[in-house]
Order: C-alpha cells, then sequence, then structure tokens
C-alpha cells in the first residue's frame, strides 16, 4: 500500500506572499492565508488556468456573511442581492477560517482530496485500472510521459522540454503531477488514447478537453482572497442554480455511458465538464507518480455553456466561439474586448468581468492563461501575462478611456496588416524580374512565397507597437490621431527588415519606396484596407 498525498494540508502550490517570500501550501492553507497571498505561482499556466476554475467554488461554498454563502441558490434569484452579499464578503477581508476548516473537515469529503486515495482519488477515475486493460486483460497504462505535459510521448517523440522516453520514464513527484493533472483534464487532446474497456468492445478514442486551445482571462488584485471572490461568477441561467449543485470530488462516479448532469452553477460549470479521465500511479512512498492512466470519460455531447473567463469572437455565420489562444500575441491587444461592453463590438468580453466593484477597480489587472494547441494532438507554446491596472477604464465606468484604447489597438492592427501586405510586396519586387516597377502596376503576390521580410518586420513592430501603445494611454495623451505613431513603428521595422541596400540596387530601392507608399498611405483620409 503506497502512502497518500492529501493535497488539503501538502505544499503542493507554490504561491508569493504579500510580502515577496515565495512558499508552497494546500488547499486549507491557500484559503486560511489568501489575504496574506499575492500571487499564484504554479509553473504551467494551463494547470494554473485549472486550478483557478477549481478553487472558484471551492471559494464560493466558503466565503458567507450573514449566514448567506456565495453559491446560495436563494440569493442567486436576483442578482443585485448576490453583487451585495459578494460585496460584503470582500469587505471581511479575509475567509473564515472556521468555515475553511468546516469545509475541508466535511466527513462526506474524507479521502477525496487525495491523491492516492484508493476509492476516491482526487479528480480521477479508479474504474481505469480494471477498465484499460489490453487484449489479454493485462493493465495497460498510458504512462508518465504522457500525462506530463511538454514530454515527448511515443517512440518517435520531440525532445521538447527534456530528455524523456518512454522506454526510460521518468517518475514525477507528485505536487507535479497534480498540476499536470489538471492541466490534462482543462486542455486534453482529442483522437487516440489509450482504451477503455466498459462493454464488450475496447474505445480508444475521444474528445478534446474543455479549454482546448483557449486563453482565459481573470479579473487579478493585489491579493489572492479577493481575486478569488471577484473569481466567483455569478449566477447565469444557463447553467442552472435550482438543480442541486456539485464538483467531481463531491458526487459519485458518473456513469460513463449514462447521460451527463445537468450543468449547475458553479460547480459544475467550472468544474463537471471533462471528456478525459485519469488514474496516477504512485511511487510505495507516494511521494512520486511512476506511471499514469489517460482515457475518455464520455461520449455524449457536450452541454453547451458559455465559460466565464473567455472572451467570445463572432464567426462569419454570426455565432460566436472562445477567441483562440496564440502564443505570438500579446496581452494588450485584447484590451479592448475586455473593456468595451458587448453591445460595441464584434466580441463577448468575458461575464466574470461584469459587474465587478467600482471601488475596486484602480487596483485590479488582468492575468491571461492560454495554451497554444490546435484541435487534436498538437501542443505549441503557453503562456501567462499579467495587464497594468487597466479595469479602471472598463466602458461603464470610463468610456472616453476605453473607447480611446479601441482606437490605438485598431490603428495597431490595421498598421500590422499593412505592415505584413507590405513587406511582401518588396519582397516580390527585389527578388522577381519579371513585375513591373512603374508605380501603378499591380503586383501578384504568391502565398507560398511570402519571402523573410514579412516575418522579420513584424517581428519587430509588435513589441515596439505595445510600447507606443502603453505610451498613449498614459493620463493626458489621448487623442484621435493614434495612426502616425503606429505607421513610424511599422516604417522602421520595414527598414531594419530589408537592411541597407546597394545604391546599386534599383529593384531594392525601389521595392522599400513602394512598401514605405503603402504604408503612408494610413495616414490618408481615403485610405483603405
Amino acid at each position: 500500500m503506497s502512502g497518500g498525498f492529501d493535497l488539503r494540508v501538502e505544499p503542493w502550490i507554490p504561491v508569493r506572499l504579500r510580502t515577496g517570500h515565495m512558499v508552497r501550501v494546500g488547499l486549507r492553507e491557500v484559503f486560511t492565508r489568501a489575504h496574506e497571498i499575492e500571487d499564484v505561482e504554479v509553473p504551467v499556466p494551463p494547470a494554473a488556468a485549472g486550478l483557478m476554475r477549481l478553487l472558484a467554488p471551492i471559494a464560493a461554498r466558503i466565503a458567507a456573511d450573514g449566514g448567506d454563502r456565495l453559491d446560495d441558490p436563494d440569493v442567486a434569484e436576483d442578482i443585485d442581492d448576490w453583487i451585495d452579499l459578494r460585496d460584503r464578503v470582500l469587505k471581511a477581508g479575509r475567509f473564515d477560517p472556521q468555515a475553511v476548516d468546516a469545509y475541508f473537515g466535511r466527513a462526506d469529503l474524507a479521502g477525496r482530496f487525495d491523491l492516492f486515495d484508493p476509492e476516491r482519488p482526487f479528480l480521477q477515475d479508479p474504474r481505469l485500472r480494471a477498465e484499460c486493460v489490453d487484449a489479454k486483460g493485462a493493465p495497460n497504462p498510458s504512462g508518465v510521459n504522457k500525462l506530463v505535459m511538454g514530454r515527448p510521448t511515443g517512440v518517435n517523440g520531440a525532445v521538447l522540454f527534456g530528455h524523456f522516453t518512454d522506454t526510460a520514464p521518468v517518475p514525477v513527484p507528485a505536487a507535479e503531477a497534480a498540476w499536470h493533472l489538471i492541466a490534462q483534464l482543462y486542455y486534453g487532446p482529442s483522437g487516440q488514447c489509450t482504451p477503455r474497456r466498459i462493454t464488450t468492445e475496447r474505445t480508444g478514442s475521444g474528445d478534446g478537453a474543455p479549454l482546448r486551445k483557449s486563453v482565459s482571462y481573470f479579473p487579478w488584485a493585489p491579493d489572492l482572497f479577493t481575486t478569488l471572490v471577484l473569481a466567483v461568477p455569478s449566477p447565469r441561467s444557463e447553467a442552472g442554480w435550482e438543480t442541486p449543485d456539485a464538483c467531481p470530488w463531491e458526487e459519485d462516479l458518473n456513469a460513463p455511458l449514462g447521460p451527463l448532469p445537468p450543468v449547475t452553477w458553479p460547480g459544475r460549470m467550472l468544474t463537471g465538464r471533462f471528456r478525459h479521465a485519469a488514474l496516477l500511479v504512485p511511487s510505495e512512498d507516494g511521494r512520486m507518480v511512476t506511471d499514469a492512466y489517460l482515457t475518455w470519460s464520455t461520449h455524449e455531447p457536450p452541454h453547451r455553456v458559455r465559460d466565464p473567463y473567455q472572451i467570445l469572437d463572432r464567426r462569419k455565420d454570426g455565432d460566436f466561439q472562445p477567441r483562440e489562444a496564440d502564443g505570438a500575441r500579446a496581452l494588450w491587444r485584447d484590451l479592448d474586448s475586455l473593456l468595451l461592453q458587448d453591445s460595441r463590438q464584434d466580441a463577448r468580453r468575458p461575464p466574470v468581468l461584469e459587474h465587478l466593484p467600482r471601488r475596486l477597480l484602480p487596483r485590479l489587472r488582468v492575468r491571461a492563461y492560454g495554451f497554444d494547441q490546435d484541435g487534436q494532438q498538437k501542443d505549441s507554446v503557453w503562456f501567462r501575462a499579467t495587464s497594468p491596472q487597466i479595469l479602471q477604464w472598463q466602458e461603464e465606468n470610463d468610456a472616453q478611456m476605453a473607447y480611446h484604447v479601441k482606437r490605438c489597438h485598431t490603428a495597431a492592427e490595421k498598421t500590422g496588416e499593412r505592415l505584413d501586405f507590405a513587406a511582401r510586396i518588396a519582397w516580390k519586387i527585389a527578388t522577381d524580374a519579371s513585375v513591373d516597377l512603374s508605380p501603378k502596376a499591380k503586383v501578384k503576390l504568391d502565398a507560398r512565397k511570402p519571402g523573410p521580410w514579412a516575418a522579420a518586420a513584424l517581428t519587430r513592430y509588435w513589441p515596439a507597437a505595445e510600447n507606443k501603445f502603453w505610451q498613449l494611454t498614459e493620463p493626458g495623451q489621448a487623442t484621435d490621431q493614434t495612426g502616425k505613431p503606429f505607421v513610424d513603428v511599422a516604417l522602421s521595422a520595414l527598414d531594419e527588415a530589408i537592411g541597407p541596400a546597394n545604391r546599386a540596387d534599383i529593384r531594392v530601392a525601389r521595392a522599400r519606396h513602394r512598401a514605405r507608399g503603402l504604408l503612408l498611405a494610413l495616414l490618408q483620409p481615403s485610405a483603405t484596407n
């Protein structure tokens, strides 16, 4: 029998205290010391995004005033009553230690926060020991490398973050295994997986996790207590609160072949939509994970529900979809989507950013966690970014500044698009002798041959454009003339990308002149895309 790993008390969550010290804490201490904690420092952003979704419903269970809790169905009936209760909770300044102890000491949750409990390990399905077997009935685990995001899997897996192979798997500490378990449940792949036999057939394919290839946005306060209370999403009709709510560790295991339980607020909405099932195999002393099972948890169609931490973008068909994570896209380029009300744009800002307390807005930043992936198996890059205190610029609080941010971002995006086009045109002119060099001649581009100048120019443009953006949003800098600063940045980026040219090289000189003309045309009132 291996030792247990009780996530309530084991130090598995890295945090930074407001004193600046770095420590690790368990779930109980996260809540009892939340007012002393400045930030969560989990080094795997997809795990941090998932962890916030696990902590938010627990915060709703614990946060209370006058006998009313933030997850109280009666209070949820009236959004104004709920917001008033949240304000009273915030003014208390900390979670009640007795409420924290009462929740984590519940008799019905005994063992359910243990990562290796034999009957109900945390966020895992112990049935996989018997259901993930090969044709001869022998155990068929997925491998510890399959669990840890960033490790290569299979015989020909690419070595990206370390020299790990399936032929010589390296165990992972239990605390880190918990991070990757969370990351897999929220961001895991679709397609082929370890087969799971429930009936006479072994099925080995599944759907992508609910947050796959997405980016999440949270209001971020100077202390974790305020951050967690604000992370509790307001009650919405699409996730009912009349039906009893539960998180996975609060209810019985679901039947994989049965219907999905209803999406309820806030627990199942945030923690009950997993498409994967997992089981960790511990070392004898319970300090390491030596193997793991990862497979599908259901093949039922997922419930359609709005994630409270995502931006929705309008598609060409008029419907909306979550904004996809892009490892090359900086957070400032999303600010107008976070500040403007939905009726002002073709995007829907995260519901968690609605109804924020006005008195806290000057102190609030935005934390983004993203994972740049495709819809199936490919993982590219994950990222974490934090804005300055920009939520004070929300349209309902400071409309003038919100629209100024929108104008600045629009000018930057339009200039970036034109820079990409202009640099491609320049490369075509400089390298294709058949191109007509007359000023009004049209140049036909080949998408398969963009040339190196466009990528080089954009690599230089976007960091400089971000610096210019923050300069333009400083107090007293608001102006309608937002185009020229970004065009100037683009011209410099273009010149650096093309580099010095020999005076005798007439084609490069004309290419540069044509590209600069395309950028300068943006400053003309009649300029179009």
